[in-house]
């Protein structure tokens, strides 16, 4: 038996999916999954507001630029 490789996107879906469930706590979930709280509540937060999110990582690139 072999390892099973999971995604960075399907860890993070996972995650939505326990986070949802009735009397989840939050802070167990993101100690388990290595994630800071911060975090989980913005994949949450995320999730939320568009239920076809991808979970991919969102570009840092500045809107617009001082210069």
């Amino acid at each position: 038996m072999g390892w099973q490789e999971v995604s960075i996107m399907d860890q993070r879906r996972e995650f939505v999916m326990f986070a949802r469930r009735e009397g989840a706590n939050i802070s167990a979930l993101c100690r388990r999954y290595g994630i800071s709280r911060t975090t989980g509540y913005k994949w949450l937060h995320r999730a939320a507001e568009n239920e076809a999110e991808d979970f991919r990582d969102r570009s840092r690139r500045p809107l617009r630029s001082p210069s």
